[in-house]
C-alpha cells in the first residue's frame, strides 16, 4: 500500500510539473502566441474580465492534458509497480483537484473545453499506467 501512496504522490507532481512549468515554458519559448494568451487568460481570471479562447489554443491545452497525464500515469504505475489501483486514484485525484480549478474559471471558457478536460483525467491516467507492464 506503501508504493501506491507514493506512486500516487510522484504521479500527482509529475502531472502539476508538467503543467505548470510546461505553462511558464511555452510562455517563454512562444512569448508572440502562447505568451500573449497566457497573460490574457491570467489578466481575466485575476480581473474577472471576459476572455475570448481560440479553439485553436484550447485544443492545444486538451493536448498538453493528455501528455501529462499519460506520462504521469506510467510515472505512478512506474513507482508502486502496479497499474490498476494507482492509476485509478491518481485519476480520480487529478479530477477532483481539476473540477476544483476548472470552477474557478468557468466563465471564461467555453463548455465543451471544461468537460472534455474534465472527461479525459481519468482514462487518459489509467491508460498512462497500461503503458508500464507489470509483472
Amino acid at each position: 500500500m506503501g508504493r501506491i501512496i507514493l506512486g500516487v504522490i510522484v504521479g500527482f507532481i509529475a502531472w502539476s510539473i508538467l503543467w505548470v512549468g510546461g505553462d511558464e515554458a511555452l510562455g517563454m519559448l512562444s512569448p508572440g502566441w502562447y505568451g500573449v494568451h497566457k497573460l490574457a487568460f491570467e489578466k481575466a481570471a485575476i480581473n474577472n474580465a471576459p476572455f475570448e479562447a481560440g479553439s485553436t489554443m484550447l485544443v492545444f491545452h486538451l493536448f498538453r492534458s493528455v501528455i501529462a497525464s499519460l506520462l504521469s500515469g506510467f510515472l505512478a504505475a512506474f513507482v508502486a509497480n502496479e497499474n490498476r489501483r494507482t492509476t485509478m486514484i491518481l485519476g480520480v485525484l487529478l479530477l477532483v483537484v481539476g473540477i476544483a480549478v476548472q470552477s474557478m474559471v468557468w466563465s471564461l471558457l467555453p463548455i465543451w473545453y471544461h468537460l472534455a478536460f474534465l472527461l479525459l483525467l481519468v482514462p487518459v491516467t489509467i491508460a498512462g499506467g497500461y503503458l508500464k507492464k507489470t509483472t
